[in-house]
């Protein structure tokens, strides 16, 4: 059996730049935010809610981490874990920078190799680094649609969330959904090629999705597919975690459109 690495493109100390990083630019699209606006592709959230779960998921992470947990920690054990309620945009900010700070200072003291409990067979702190760093960067994207404002990603990073987002999909938790009958997602021909068009080669920013199996398999590769999606990275990225419909300007389908809509609808991670 493949061993699953979830490995990542970045150093530790990247990554927890990155986080930090990140969450500035989120906290600095909120601050001019309505914040009572609902999030159109998290429509179950305002803004403000929205602030909390990535505030929230910061804490958690950093608790798991900071306490060395082998085991799950319940998110009512996590200290100031709630966040402040309503819409107070500056106790709001203040809470998210204290968060992400104390979760990327328990990263730091970590090291990526201590052991602690994830929810991925990678057992490891650098497992933390890696998905907060991108969970920030997708509700970056949510944020940024929500309130008309500018959204862009170092191409490195975008590369590296794309990736882990498809190394997750071939864990059995994932596949497992992705298998669902009636789905008919996996079966002979059916193959997916995504083409970021804005990239230096040397960043090899495209991926074979191979479902002809009974799972994901992917690798980084120019090949020919049932159906390519084409278009600047950023692009590719919110389009994979349905942050942009796939017909939007400057994104392209070439083939066969209903296998792409299928792993779309299928492959959802909020």
């Amino acid at each position: 059996m493949r061993r699953m690495t979830l490995q990542g493109s970045l150093s530790h100390d990247a990554y927890c730049a990155q986080l930090l990083e990140e969450t500035t630019k989120f906290r600095e699209i909120l601050r001019d935010a309505d914040l009572s606006a609902t999030v159109p592709t998290c429509p179950d959230w305002t803004l403000a809610d929205l602030a909390r779960h990535v505030g929230g998921a910061h804490r958690w992470a950093g608790t798991i981490v900071a306490t060395r947990s082998a085991t799950a920690v319940d998110v009512a054990d996590v200290p100031e874990g709630d966040g402040p309620g309503g819409n107070d945009a500056a106790a709001l900010d203040a809470w998210l920078a204290a968060g992400v700070e104390q979760t990327v200072a328990a990263l730091r003291e970590a090291g990526p190799d201590t052991g602690v409990w994830t929810w991925s067979p990678v057992q490891r702190t650098g497992f933390w680094a890696r998905r907060m760093t991108h969970e920030t960067v997708i509700h970056r994207a949510d944020a940024a649609l929500t309130a008309g404002a500018a959204f862009d990603v170092p191409p490195e990073v975008a590369a590296d969330c794309l990736e882990e987002w498809l190394q997750l999909c071939a864990l059995p938790l994932f596949t497992a959904r992705l298998a669902e009958p009636g789905g008919q997602l996996f079966g002979p021909g059916r193959t997916i090629h995504l083409h970021a068009t804005d990239t230096p080669p040397e960043l090899n920013a495209e991926w074979l999705l191979d479902l002809t199996g009974d799972r994901l398999v992917h690798r980084r590769a120019h090949e020919k597919a049932a159906v390519a999606l084409r278009g600047p990275l950023t692009d590719l990225l919110r389009v994979v975690y349905r942050r942009l419909p796939a017909d939007s300007d400057g994104v392209e389908v070439l083939g066969e459109r209903a296998l792409l809509e299928r792993w779309l609808e299928r492959a959802s991670f909020q």
